[in-house]
């Protein structure tokens, strides 16, 4: 068969991984807009604030890896159009040549896009996004700038946070905005966020949530004021992290799709289109939290959705367990790990979950040196006690390592009771008899 992939980073390069190591006899072909592949995003605030020194290993892999495997790579190469009835790629590479490509199946790894705010201004300079290679090399040499002294961040998810730290270990003013109430509004219930915003402000960081951006201003076409719906300030640099969705454009018209314009896959990848498969954010997901299809753009996930793509294709019939939605963040060294859905995001959803929390030290309590206080939440159906949820909060890097026991919880259906009389180990080095995470369960109402 020959087998076209449209992306080459985390998704597209699990799935031709897969087709490559395991299905020997298929002509690969590999195409990406960019001129680098592999590159963790997630990287981009520990290498711009200077935690190391240079982004050279945020990449783990390269073309030439590839080629040497057999796959032909194309990358400065943009796809304009998919002809789904003839199964022809139509591109235009970096010389302006243009070219065409026939495929038996198609896999579109095309990933998500930021979310640009359709307010006045937008399109002034300084003005940055991130999620490519770069666009961090953008934000990196801005920061580098002296005359760049205050610096605005709008959306404090994930990305938002991680880069105000970045920008803040770089010396400058930072300003952290969101329409929320706290940061992480979407991973974690307010008791476990506001601890995150004392972090942040505890760290000079100017906090601004509940706070709308309405209008961008600027001097000679450059940003040098951010307007809200509560004041205006002045900045002379914004960074937009508001969110993602996903880059499905080149086949909106043909195969279904999900709410965002996600595209509908079933639990082998494949889209309404039998030769189309579509992995990574482009895609939509299982949760088995919801149990129900919907929208989760991670690394991590996009990793495994190649490679169960990578296998239907090659032959193998391979069904896609699900995911949680686990994840984590660390914003000068503190911790907080999440999986499932918060409190706040399953009564939204529709479900009707209790949650039990506890409060411990990680260590036993006769250990005093590194013995950091842990905060945990568990989220749970008050019917069926199905397990649906977990917070993580501590100075230690311990938990999140047990937050992928949570997540295996959420997979596998388990109860809050089967949870509370588990087998966990004990060593006062790592923990007390009375484990923080049975000891959570066993206060369930």
């Amino acid at each position: 068969m020959k087998i076209v992939i449209l992306g080459t980073n985390h998704a597209g390069i699990a799935a031709a991984n897969t087709l490559l190591d395991h299905y020997q006899g298929n002509e690969i072909v590999m195409i990406d807009r960019n001129s680098n592949m592999s590159y963790l995003g997630c990287g981009t605030a520990i290498w711009v604030g200077r935690q190391i020194e240079k982004p050279d290993e945020l990449f783990y892999s390269n073309p030439a890896a590839f080629e040497a495997k057999g796959a032909k790579i194309m990358t400065e190469t943009e796809v304009s159009e998919i002809d789904f009835k003839k199964k022809l790629v139509f591109a235009t590479n970096k010389a302006g040549e243009k070219i065409t490509e026939s495929y038996d199946k198609l896999i579109l790894a095309t990933g998500s896009r930021p979310i640009i705010p359709n307010i006045p201004g937008n399109d002034l300079d300084g003005i940055h996004f991130l999620k490519l290679f770069q666009e961090g090399q953008a934000v990196d040499a801005e920061l580098a700038k002296d005359e760049v002294k205050r610096v605005a961040v709008i959306g404090a998810g994930y990305i938002g946070t991680e880069i105000a730290e970045a920008a803040r270990r770089r010396g400058k003013e930072v300003l952290l905005f969101d329409a929320a109430d706290t940061s992480l509004a979407s991973y974690y219930d307010e008791a476990f966020a506001k601890d995150m915003d004392e972090n942040l402000a505890a760290h000079g960081i100017d906090l601004h949530f509940g706070e709308l951006a309405t209008a961008f201003k600027g001097e000679n076409g450059r940003i040098s004021q951010l307007v809200t719906d509560k004041a205006t300030y002045d900045v002379d640099m914004l960074i937009n992290c508001i969110g993602f969705t996903a880059n499905s454009a080149l086949a909106a018209d043909h195969l279904d799709t999900f709410r965002n314009g996600a595209i509908l896959v079933d639990e082998h990848q494949q889209s309404s289109d039998p030769d189309v498969y579509a992995v990574g954010d482009v895609a939509t997901i299982y949760s088995n939290a919801l149990q129900e299809r919907t929208y989760i753009a991670l690394a991590s996930n996009a990793v495994r959705t190649g490679i169960v793509a990578g296998h239907n294709i090659g032959g193998t019939k391979l069904a896609s367990p699900g995911v949680q939605g686990s994840n984590g963040i660390s914003i000068f060294g503190f911790n907080m790990a999440s999986t499932g859905l918060s409190e706040k995001a399953a009564e939204k959803a529709g479900l009707d979950v209790a949650v039990t929390d506890f409060a411990d030290l990680q260590k036993a309590w006769f250990l005093h040196e590194g013995n950091e206080q842990v905060k945990i939440r568990i989220v749970y159906e008050k019917e069926s006690r199905r397990i649906v949820g977990a917070q993580l909060s501590s100075r230690s890097e311990i938990i999140a390592g047990n937050i992928n026991m949570f997540s295996l919880a959420v997979q596998d259906k388990l109860t809050v009771e089967q949870l509370s009389l588990l087998d966990l180990f004990f060593l006062p080095h790592f923990n007390s008899p009375y484990n923080y995470m049975t000891m959570a369960a066993l206060k369930a109402e």
